[in-house]
C-alpha cells in the first residue's frame, strides 16, 4: 500500500525535487488515522495452534443502517497436539449469533476482541476442522479506516475496507496474523443496487436477489493473507483492458472508477498499468496472479492499498500505481511473516517506483529518485527491523519502513551488480521457501547469498538490524612514480556509531587520469579507520568517492594532525619555470573537496590577482599565471611575487620571480 497516507505520502514529493516535506493534507490524514494500539488490544499474533486453509465470507452490507450481517467459514488444520479449543479475532462491537461445527452449535466466550471457542472434543495434529461464525453489528474503524461507510460526490455511498495492519477483525472474524495465509477464499458480498461490490480474485457471478440487492461472488484461488481481503462498493464505472503475457494468452485488467472521475486523462493513466506489468514481470518474474486479474478500485482514503489482485486507490499518479502493483509480488504473493519485517513489503514496493522511473525516464531520473529517498532515509530513527509493532505509527513510519529499505535494495544492487540483482529478485519471487507464502529477512538474505555467491551477512546485519548510516571522512594523496605509474593513497575514517560501531561496505572510487580514460577501483572498507594504497596507471588528476551514489552516507572533510593523515597532505608545488617570462605554471593538490582560494601578491603584500576563488572537488590542479583572461599585463613588472593557497585550514605561500 502506498502506505497509508500517513508517512506513506511523504512519498508524494516529486522525485526530481530535493524537498521531503509532508503535504498538509497528508499530515491531517495521518493524525486522524494514527490511533495507537498496545499489543494486548490488537491481540497479536493470532492463535498459532491451527493453520488456516480457507475463508468464506458471506456478508450482507447495509449502508443505510451501517451494519454487517452474515457468516464467515474458517477451514483449518490442527498444528498442535490435542486441540480442543481455539480463539479467533473479532471486534466486540459485533454480536455473535452462533458458532457451528458440522451443524452443531459450539460453546464460546468473549474477552475483548477475542472469541474463545470450545470444540467439545479433541483434534490431533494434522486433522482438519471447519467452523462457521454467524454474526451481525456495526464494524469498527481503526488504524487507517478498516471499514468505512462513506460518501462521495453527490452524497452517493462509497463503502470500503483497509484492514492493514490490525483492522481485519474490525469487520470479519479471522485469525489476525499475517503469517498464516489461507490457501484460497470465497468472498460474497450482498449490497444494495446499483452498488457494485469489488473484491479479490475472479468475479464468479452476480445475482440480482429481487429485493433491491445483488450478491457479488468473488473467488480467490491463490493463497491470501487475511488483511488483503477487501471490499470496495459504489456505483462504479468499469474500464477493462488486457495484459497479453504471451502471444496467445491474456489476463483481464479491471478498473472500477468513480463515475465523476472517469475521463480520458484517467484512462491514459490507467493504461500505464499494462506497461508496468511488462516492466515488473521482466524484473521480478511473471505477474503472480496471472490466472485471475489485476486492477484498481477507487475508494475514499487518500492513498493506496495493495489488496490482492485489485488495489484500492484514493490518489492517482503513475508512481503510486507502480507502488501498489509491485506489492502484488512483494506483499501479496510474498507477505511479511510478521509486521517486524514489514520492510519486505514496503521497501520493495517503494524501490519498484524507482525501477519504473528508470525504465520510463532513464538513469538521470532514477538517480534523482534515489537522492530523494536518501534524504528521507537519513531521518530514520531505529532499525529497519521493527522491535515495536504496537502502533500503526511505529509500523508505517515512512523514513524507516519505506525510504530506507528502498535504499537498502539500491545498495544491494550496487554490490552484486544489475544482472545478479534482478536474478535475486526473480529467484526470490518464485523460490519454494517463500513463493505464495510468507518471508522474514533471513529468507531474502539466504536467497541473495545463494544467487550472488557472496557472504552478505555483514550487509543485512548492519542495514536491517542496525541503525543510522556511515559518516565518512575521506583523505587522499598521490605518489607519482613516473609517467606511467602513480600510487593512490586513500584514507577512510568513520564516525563511531552505536549499532554497528562502523559500517562495512565495498566503496567505489572513480579515478580521473590525464590523457587516459577514467577508471573505478573498489575498496572493501571493513575498519573504522583504514588506509589503502592502490597502483594506478598514468597520472591522477582527481578522485571521486562513491561516484554512482551507491551508499547511504555523509562525507565530511577531515582536517586532522593524527598519524592517520600524515601521508595525505595538501600540496602547493613550486611554480615552474621560476624565474619566469612571460608565464609560469602553479600546481597544487587537495585531498578534500573544499573552498579553494589562490591569490598572487607583490612584495609589499598588495593583491595582484585572484586565480581561484571557488568550491572545488578533491584533486590535482594546474593554472597558468598570468592567465590568458588577465588584462593590463603591463602593470605586472619585474620583481618578486608571492602566491598563496588557502583550502580549508590549509594555507601555504611560495615565492616566484618575474623577469622582464
Amino acid at each position: 500500500m502506498f502506505k497509508k497516507i500517513s508517512l506513506t505520502f511523504l512519498l508524494i514529493v516529486n522525485f526530481t525535487l530535493s524537498q521531503v516535506d509532508i503535504p498538509t493534507w497528508v499530515k491531517s490524514e495521518f493524525i486522524k488515522n494514527s490511533r495507537k494500539f498496545d499489543l494486548l488490544k490488537v491481540n497479536y499474533p493470532g492463535d498459532q495452534r491451527y493453520d488456516v486453509k480457507y475463508y468464506k465470507l458471506d456478508l450482507r452490507i447495509n449502508h443505510i443502517q451501517q451494519k454487517i450481517s452474515g457468516n464467515v467459514r474458517i477451514d483449518a488444520v490442527v498444528d498442535t497436539i490435542n486441540l480442543n479449543s481455539i480463539f479467533i479475532d473479532l471486534a466486540n462491537t459485533f454480536t455473535v449469533d452462533s458458532i457451528k461445527m458440522n451443524n452443531n452449535i459450539l460453546q464460546y466466550n468473549r474477552v475483548s476482541d477475542r472469541i474463545f471457542i470450545n470444540f467439545g472434543s479433541s483434534f490431533n495434529r494434522g486433522q482438519k476442522f471447519s467452523i462457521i461464525i454467524y454474526y451481525n453489528g456495526t464494524p469498527s474503524n481503526s488504524g487507517f479506516g478498516s471499514f468505512t461507510f462513506g460518501t462521495r460526490a453527490g452524497g452517493n455511498p462509497s463503502i470500503f475496507t483497509l484492514s492493514q495492519p490490525y483492522g481485519a477483525k474490525d469487520w470479519w472474524p479471522c485469525k489476525d496474523f499475517p503469517g498464516d495465509k489461507a490457501d484460497s477464499a470465497d468472498i460474497w458480498f450482498t449490497v444494495a443496487n446499483p452498488l457494485k461490490a469489488v473484491s479479490n480474485g475472479k468475479l464468479i457471478s452476480v445475482t440480482n436477489n429481487g429485493d433491491g440487492t445483488s450478491t457479488y461472488k468473488w473467488k480467490v484461488s491463490y493463497p491470501i493473507a487475511h488483511y488483503l481481503i477487501s471490499l470496495a462498493a459504489t456505483d462504479y464505472v468499469q474500464y477493462d483492458n488486457y495484459y497479453r503475457y504471451t502471444p496467445t494468452d491474456s489476463m483481464p485488467i479491471n478498473h472500477y472508477i468513480y463515475p465523476e472521475n472517469f475521463n480520458s486523462s484517467m484512462r491514459n493513466l490507467l493504461d500505464l498499468t499494462l506497461e508496468m506489468l511488462s516492466v515488473f514481470s521482466q524484473r521480478f518474474g511473471q505477474y503472480p496472479f496471472i490466472r485471475e486479474k489485476y486492477g484498481h478500485a477507487e475508494f475514499g482514503w487518500s492513498g493506496g492499498m495493495e489488496h490482492q489482485t485489485c488495489s484500492s486507490m484514493g490518489y492517482w499518479s503513475d508512481w503510486i500505481i507502480a507502488h501498489e502493483l509491485a506489492h502484488q509480488w512483494y506483499g501479496d504473493a510474498i507477505t511479511c511473516r510478521d509486521w517486524n519485517n514489514i520492510w519486505l513489503n514496503e521497501g520493495f514496493a517503494t524501490y519498484a517506483e524507482g525501477l519504473w522511473i528508470e525504465a520510463k525516464q532513464g538513469d538521470v531520473a532514477y538517480r534523482n529518485f534515489i537522492n530523494n529517498k536518501m534524504n528521507v532515509a537519513k531521518t530514520a530513527v531505529g532499525s529497519i527491523y521493527l522491535s515495536d509493532i504496537s502502533s500503526v505509527n511505529s509500523i508505517f513510519n515512512y523514513a524507516r519502513t519505506y525510504a530506507k529499505p528502498s535504499i537498502v535494495l539500491h545498495m544491494l544492487r550496487g554490490i552484486v551488480g544489475d544482472s545478479t540483482f534482478f536474478n535475486i529478485l526473480r529467484t526470490y519471487t518464485y523460490h519454494p521457501s517463500v513463493a505464495y507464502g510468507v518471508a522474514v529477512t533471513e529468507n531474502f538474505k539466504q536467497i541473495a547469498e545463494n544467487v550472488s555467491g557472496l557472504d552478505l551477512g555483514y550487509f543485512f546485519n548492519q542495514w536491517i538490524y542496525g541503525e543510522n548510516y556511515p559518516k565518512y571522512q575521506v583523505a587522499w594523496s598521490i605518489n607519482q612514480i613516473n609517467d606511467t605509474l602513480t600510487f593512490l593513497n586513500v584514507g577512510i575514517s568513520q564516525q563511531l556509531n552505536s549499532n554497528p560501531s562502523f559500517f562495512t561496505m565495498p566503496i567505489q572510487i572513480l579515478v580521473k587520469r590525464a590523457s587516459r580514460p577514467d577508471t573505478i577501483v573498489v575498496l572493501f572498507n571493513n575498519q573504522q579507520t583504514q588506509n589503502f594504497q592502490i597502483p594506478i596507471r598514468g597520472t591522477i588528476t582527481s578522485i571521486q568517492f562513491d561516484p554512482n551514489n551507491l551508499i547511504l552516507k555523509d562525507i565530511s572533510i577531515a582536517f586532522d594532525n593524527n598519524d592517520f593523515y600524515n601521508n595525505l597532505d595538501f600540496r602547493l608545488e613550486q611554480n615552474f619555470p621560476n624565474p619566469f617570462n612571460p608565464s609560469t605554471k602553479i600546481i597544487w593538490q587537495t585531498p578534500f573537496s573544499t573552498w579553494q582560494t589562490l591569490k598572487v601578491y607583490d612584495i609589499l603584500g598588495n593583491e595582484i590577482a585572484t586565480l581561484v576563488d571557488e568550491f572545488r572537488e578533491s584533486g590535482r590542479y594546474e593554472i597558468e599565471f598570468p592567465t590568458k583572461e588577465m588584462n593590463n599585463l603591463n602593470i605586472i613588472s619585474s620583481g618578486i611575487y608571492f602566491y598563496q593557497l588557502k583550502a580549508g585550514d590549509f594555507i601555504e605561500t611560495k615565492k616566484m620571480v618575474l623577469i622582464r
